[in-house]
């Protein structure tokens, strides 16, 4: 049985044009600047949030000087009002992350520094739009700073959309890496559910990998599938796609269907655990989180939480 998705995974959602020709007018840029808005975005990744992770905490950028800092984005305009985003140290003393959180931070009314993956299911649209593109940009601006063709330093152009190179003068821009991630099922009531070695044990999410070159995404589903777990799929169909800035991913959802009674095979090093999951099971572990032992789920930021919501109907009632 086929589904389609109930709604856009969460880092889809946007409300703001993006505003591409605005990005290197000077005087328009200029003339919005006095009301314009300023997301700030720590070196953790993180940005300041309140009413238990549903707004971000923005200033006005006036607060940064009287024309837009050298070092800050732009996000885009929404009715006559320009969002910008500035990267900013991290708090003095405050001790690095111990490693990825795996469950969902405890939401406060109060304001809370949290990243995109902790933050981007509970934002409204506009926030989780600005917050996504945001982080994009600043992985983009870490990963080329220096040309890929001569090696000299790269400079910020465009609202830090077009980076220059100050040796040979190659333009570049924002890079995108596609990777499909496909909810296997067995077109009833079961779906081929995995983890990767890093991991925590209990922890699964659907299958996912990177298209390679020359390779259509049709193509790539089979091969990743086949690679992974050993399982041949058909009837390949597209779903949807969604924003990935961890570190620069455009996710790109497929259904596809097996038949769970094909030995799994799992790659190794890749993949260490897979098991086929019944629907009611994937549905209460949605609902009731932590209620079926052993069954932890991908957080609600990712397509793969939409993904497995559509097919098992979490939320839907009946």
């Amino acid at each position: 049985m086929s589904f389609d998705l109930l709604g856009l995974p969460a880092l889809s959602r946007t409300t703001v044009d993006r505003g591409e020709p605005l990005r290197g007018d000077d005087e328009k840029l200029a003339a919005l600047w006095p009301k314009a808005r300023m997301l700030v975005v720590d070196t953790r990744g993180r940005t300041l949030v309140a009413d238990h992770g549903t707004r971000v905490v923005d200033r006005p950028a006036a607060e940064f000087g009287d024309q837009p800092p050298v070092n800050a984005v732009l996000l885009g305009e929404e009715d006559g009002v320009a969002y910008f985003a500035v990267l900013m140290p991290a708090e003095e003393g405050e001790a690095p992350p111990a490693g990825r959180a795996w469950g969902p931070p405890e939401l406060t009314t109060e304001p809370q520094w949290l990243d995109l993956r902790q933050a981007g299911a509970t934002l409204d649209d506009r926030w989780a739009g600005l917050f996504t593109a945001a982080a994009a940009l600043f992985q983009w601006h870490r990963l080329g700073k220096y040309c890929a063709k001569c090696g000299a330093r790269t400079v910020l152009e465009k609202s830090g959309w077009a980076s220059v190179c100050s040796g040979c003068g190659r333009e570049e821009y924002p890079r995108t890496d596609a990777a499909v991630i496909c909810l296997v099922h067995d077109g009833a009531d079961q779906v081929l559910l995995a983890r990767g070695p890093e991991w925590p044990e209990g922890r699964y999410s659907v299958l996912a990998g990177f298209v390679e070159a020359g390779e259509s995404l049709e193509a790539c589903v089979a091969r990743e599938v086949l690679e992974e777990v050993g399982v041949v799929v058909r009837d390949i169909r597209y779903l949807g796609s969604q924003p990935w800035p961890f570190p620069r991913s455009l996710m790109i959802g497929f259904e596809a269907v097996a038949d769970p009674a094909e030995p799994l095979r799992l790659a190794e090093g890749e993949i260490a655990e897979a098991k086929w999951v019944q629907r009611a099971d994937v549905r209460k572990a949605i609902e009731e989180p932590g209620s079926v032992p052993g069954l932890g789920l991908a957080g609600g930021a990712s397509i793969a939480f939409r993904m497995l919501q559509s097919w098992s109907g979490a939320g839907q009632g009946g």
